[in-house]
Parts: C-alpha cells; sequence; structure tokens
C-alpha cells in the first residue's frame, strides 16, 4: 500500500477524513462517504459509492454500527487506486484552493513528485513567530518574516528560530548555552539543526522522514508540518485538568472527574466553547470547521469570555456584537475578528480561513483563546475528590513523549486512558520487530455494552505478545492491569518497550549484535579511556552520574572539543549546580545527534533506566562515526 499511496496523499486524506469527522471520535458514517471523497478530491458517481459500502459490508470490514474508519478508508482507496484515479488524485490536488506545489524533497523522490503545502498555514505560522520572537535578539537577523514570501523556509535554515520555538512550546527543553548563535558555519548550522530535530523528538513530535538537509533547504511541507507540531504542542499544554483546575467548570451532570480527564485537548476546547455559547443563550457547535464558518459562533464566545472588570485590576473589553448584522461571511468574519484583535487573540486565522473552516488554523484560534481567557472559575463546594487529580510525572511524561515521537495514532494524550484498548501498544510491538496479528485486534467503535470486553481482549493478547513473542518480563502482570490503567504495571511493560527499542537501535548498527547493559558500560569507559578521560561508570546507578560529567566526557570524547568546560563545575556542586550541568548534557547530547529522550532530573538523581537510555544513544551515536 506504501508503494502505491504516497506519504503526502495519506496526508492529504487524512486532512480530508478530519473534515468529515466532525466530532473526531476517528469514525464517519456511511451515509458521509461521498462527501469524503470528495473532500480528498475524489469524487465518485453515487451507484459506485453504493457498490464499495456493499463490499464492506460483504466482507464484514464494516463495523455494526456502520461506521468506516481512517484505515478501512485508506483501504478502500487503495483498491480503488488505478492509473486513472492516480491522476485525478494527483490533479485535483494541485488545483486546490491555497495550496502550493513543489518538486520531489528526498533521494527517494521519483522525478515530478510533488508535496503540497498549505499557504495559510505559512502565513500564520509566520505571524505567530514573528510575534512570540520579535523581542529576541538571536533571531533578528530573519525577523520580521514577510508571510507573502517564502521567508520562513530560508529562516528555518540555520535551526535558531526552531530551537527558540520549541523553547517557547516547551520551557527549558533546549539549555541557551548550545545553541550556536553567532558566526554560523555549516558545520555549527547542522548542529543547531541535530539540536532542533532530536529536541522536537524529546517534546513528542515525529519527526521520522525528516533530516537536517530538509531543513537547511527549507522543503515546504516538512517545515510546516514540524512548525505545526511544535506550535500545537504548546498551545495545548495547559489544556489539561491537572495543570488547569478551572477546567473542572466543565464537568457534567452524572459524569466522573475520571471521565472528563479522559478527554483529549481537542475535545476539552470544544467543551469549553460549548460552556460558553450555553451561558449565552445559543446553539452549540460540533467542531471548529463547518459550525463556525459563519462566524456567530466565535462573536457570543468573544463575548463571553471578555474581561468584564471583576477581576482587580484587569479592565474590561466590551465586544460590538453589531457584525452579527453583516449579511456576507467574509465581512462578518472580518468584523469578529476585529474584535478578537481586541483581545490580542487575531492570531492564527484569516477571515477567510474562517469562512472556508480550515481545521488546523481554526483550532489554533480557539486554542490561543483558551490560554488567554479561559474564563472558567474552579467550583466552590462541590463533593470532588481534589486528590485524585494527579498531575504526570516526569517518567510518564517521558514514556508519552517517546511514544507519540514514533507516530501512534491515535496521538497519546493521558498515558493510562489512551492505552487502556491495548491499540497503541500493538504498533509499539511493530516498532520493536515484534509481528502483531491484526486479526486479533477489536478495532473501536467499541459498543456501549460489553465494549470494555473487546478492550479487555485486546490488552490480554498485548501482555501474551510481551511474554510468548518480545520475552518480556511480565510476572504478575495480566491484560486487566492495562486495561484498568494500573501505574506500575503499565509503566512495567512501556519500560521493557522503550529498552528494547533502544537495544534494536544499537544492533542495527552493529549488524545485528546482542547489546546489554554490560556491552554498553564496557564501551562507554573504553571510549573515555581512549579519549584520556579521567572518568569511567560502574554502572547505571554510579553515584557521580549526579555530576554529568561522565555524560559530558563521553559526549566530548564522541566529538572531541565539543564541551565548554569552562563554564561548568563539578566540585561541591549545590542541586541547582547539578541540574545546570544535567540540563546542558542532555541539549549537547542531542546536539551531536543522539535521539534522548531522558530529561535532566533523571541524571541529577540517578534514575537508572533513564540513565541506561542515555548512554545506550551515545553509543549509538559514537558508533556511527566514520
Amino acid at each position: 500500500m506504501a508503494a502505491q499511496i504516497t506519504q503526502e496523499e495519506m496526508e492529504e486524506m487524512r486532512e480530508a477524513f478530519s473534515k468529515i469527522d466532525v466530532d473526531s471520535n476517528g469514525y464517519i458514517s456511511t451515509n458521509e462517504l461521498n462527501d469524503l471523497f470528495k473532500a480528498a478530491n475524489l469524487p465518485l458517481p453515487g451507484y459506485r459509492i453504493r457498490e464499495i459500502i456493499q463490499n464492506l459490508m460483504a466482507t464484514g470490514d464494516l463495523n455494526n454500527d456502520g461506521q468506516i474508519s481512517f484505515d478501512e478508508f485508506i483501504n478502500v482507496v487503495h483498491g480503488l487506486k488505478s492509473t486513472e484515479v492516480a491522476k485525478t488524485f494527483r490533479k485535483a490536488i494541485n488545483k486546490k484552493e491555497g495550496i502550493c506545489a513543489v518538486g520531489g524533497t528526498s533521494q527517494q523522490s521519483c522525478a515530478g513528485t510533488q508535496h503540497s503545502y498549505s499557504e495559510e498555514e505559512k502565513y500564520a505560522f509566520v505571524n505567530w513567530i514573528n510575534k512570540a520572537l520579535e523581542k529576541d535578539p538571536d533571531c533578528q537577523h530573519v525577523l520580521p518574516m514577510d508571510p507573502n514570501s517564502d521567508d520562513l523556509f530560508s529562516a528555518v535554515g540555520d535551526g535558531l528560530v526552531l530551537c527558540k520555538m520549541i523553547n517557547l512550546s516547551v520551557p527549558d527543553t533546549i539549555d541557551e548555552r548550545t545553541i550556536n548563535k553567532k558566526k554560523l558555519t555549516p558545520f555549527t548550522i547542522q548542529e543547531n539543526l541535530n539540536l532542533a530535530l532530536n529536541s522536537s523528538s524529546a517534546i513528542g513530535c515525529h519527526v521520522v522522514n525528516i533530516g537536517a538537509e530538509d531543513l537547511k533547504e527549507g522543503k515546504p511541507h516538512l517545515v510546516l508540518g514540524l512548525l505545526w507540531q511544535v506550535i500545537k504542542i504548546g498551545l495545548f499544554a495547559d489544556i489539561e485538568i491537572s495543570r488547569n483546575e478551572a477546567l473542572i467548570a466543565l464537568l457534567r451532570e452524572g459524569e466522573s472527574l475520571e471521565d472528563l480527564m479522559k478527554l483529549s485537548p481537542e475535545e476539552l476546547l470544544l467543551r469549553w466553547a460549548n460552556y460558553h455559547l450555553e451561558n449565552a443563550g445559543v446553539g452549540k457547535i460540533n467542531n471548529f470547521t463547518s459550525d463556525i464558518k459563519d462566524s456567530k459562533a466565535y462573536y457570543h464566545l468573544l463575548n463571553q469570555i471578555a474581561p468584564k472588570g471583576d477581576d482587580e485590576g484587569i479592565p474590561p473589553i466590551a465586544i460590538d456584537m453589531s457584525g452579527l448584522r453583516e449579511k456576507e461571511d467574509l465581512k462578518r468574519a472580518e468584523c469578529m475578528l476585529d474584535q478578537a484583535d481586541r483581545l490580542g487573540c487575531r492570531q492564527f486565522v484569516t477571515a477567510t480561513d474562517v469562512v472556508r473552516g480550515n481545521p488546523k488554523l481554526n483550532l489554533a484560534f480557539i486554542a490561543n483563546l483558551f490560554n488567554k481567557y479561559p474564563a472558567l472559575h474552579k467550583p466552590e463546594n462541590q463533593d470532588i475528590d481534589w486528590s485524585s487529580i494527579e498531575g504526570e510525572t516526569r517518567e510518564e511524561r517521558t514514556f508519552r513523549n517517546w511514544i507519540n515521537s514514533l507516530g501512534v495514532n491515535p496521538r497519546v494524550n493521558h498515558l493510562y486512558g489512551d492505552l487502556a484498548d491495548a491499540l497503541v501498544i500493538f504498533q509499539l510491538y511493530e516498532k520493536i520487530k515484534v509481528p502483531v496479528d491484526w486479526r486479533r485486534v477489536n478495532n473501536p467503535p467499541y459498543p456501549k455494552l460489553g465494549g470494555n470486553m473487546k478492550k479487555l481482549e485486546n490488552c490480554n493478547y498485548a501482555i501474551e505478545l510481551g511474554k510468548n513473542q518480545a520475552k518480556f518480563s511480565l510476572v504478575g502482570i495480566a491484560g486487566q492491569d492495562l486495561n484498568a490503567g494500573n501505574r506500575t504495571l503499565t509503566l512495567a511493560l512501556l519500560w521493557q518497550l522503550m529498552r528494547r527499542y533502544t537495544l534494536n537501535i544499537l544492533e542495527d548498527i552493529g549488524d545485528g549484535q546482542k547489546v546489554n547493559d554490560d556491552i554498553i558500560v564496557h564501551w562507554v569507559n573504553e571510549t573515555l579511556a581512549k579519549a584520556g578521560k579521567g572518568t569511567s561508570i560502574s554502572g547505571f546507578k554510579d553515584g557521580q552520574i549526579t555530576t554529568s560529567k561522565p555524560v559530558l566526557d563521553l559526549i566530548d570524547a564522541i566529538q572531541p572539543g565539543s564541551i565548554r568546560y569552562d563554564i561548568l563545575k563539578f566540585e561541591d556542586l549545590s542541586d541547582e549546580e547539578k541540574l545546570n550541568n544535567a540540563k546542558y548534557a542532555i541539549s549537547m547530547a542531542r546536539k551531536i545527534g543522539a535521539r534522548v529522550y531522558a530529561l535532566p532530573e533523571d541524571l541529577v538523581e540517578v534514575k537508572p533506566k533513564m540513565v541506561m537510555t542515555v548512554f545506550a544513544c551515545l553509543m549509538a551515536r559514537g558508533m556511527k562515526r566514520v
């Protein structure tokens, strides 16, 4: 299938699917299949649509609710994709409004390959970056960018803008001391781009098939794809109950706190918008695409969240609602955005983006509104078990980011709830070369009665694969533990998956030679000794790792002269100084090309599991030396 449907076509079809899948549950009804083919620029006659539905029913590929998943849609397209259909598809893609086409972008691309990108997204991202970095002294050589030009694609070429945007989305991801800022050369630019890519991966971006050369050359669809991931992670950072308890105001009658905590950021944003629309006495919306095209919902939302002067020190901002009377959608949208500008929130969308219902940009617009003016208050005197609201631990965040960086579908927002049906676990097994019999897997939507039993069957199969195929140590772990979200036992499985993934990389580099902890420790010490370093480690629990010196020495051994020892301290260290060293070490590891997921605190506290991954990733980088 991959040979016949390109990644670009796959992304375009996924975007088309999301436009029709208005409630974002991953499925569309058979009644919407015709609309989906139109959105994907593959219009088919009515009789052909009916034949497809009948075939799905006959082969049992259509679930009992008569719904179609994205994968099922792709299988249909794959079956249809004759030469004539393929030509129609590509021709239609190149004619889409707001879409530009550029030539092939990799050595694997055949002659004439086209990659499309959105002018609207470029325009929105440029304006967002200009505003976000306007006072950053290190970016003045490329800012402000002209959103109507291709400035963006050249501006990201030295890695500086990308590094800065990553730190804006997830503060302190990159140690500023490791960014090359002045007198940039091809080598130091390559380092910046390595740092940006590996740091993107560490915060959960999917960067497979994106290389430093792609960014240096400013390949539009790859640049925009990476930027969207980074920006989205930043926009969604606080749309989580453990970080914003006021979100509990969105709890519905008869709903448990656990139910609310399972919602994705997109679902919480939709509920937040409807909460305010309900208070305004107007109809709810089901999506941020077709339901917002007339701007009326946006108008009422702005009016609800605008400061009323109740909070001390915040002056009131009145929203002029007269624009609602505009008869033309485009003029009404422009008037609405003028009001959003009064709140300092005219970002991401133009009036045209609103009227067209651009899914990405309208989602970003709403997220920015929420972040600036949530207009929610933590409920008082409600029977809520506040102790049950636990924030994500560092270990959990590391695992979640690692999982998302591998491009699993759907994206994992809440580690335990999103693993409860094991579908993501099965994808991870395939990443570590453990074959999955997908015929044994139950796929959503799950029936209301017995739905959890289907999920439990998946979890039982996931544990079976771990024991029999992967040969994991899963003593005392059952499918029920995964299904119920048992923290300790779920993390035990995830650790073994991550460990195997890391060791597989080493084995691939070493022509299949098996690797274990002792081999990694031996390689580390041998490399340090050959470089004349005075450090060594006895294992991944070695107390001196808390200073980060063995890690820093190993980085300098792999890439001599890379570590600035003059800015570091190793004697009589305070906790702050240890953390200072660790932040530098983790960023430097990423800068020389090691895809490290561990956090600085893991080194300071000498967490052996995460310490192992740091040394293993550095070993992989060291073994790649020519």
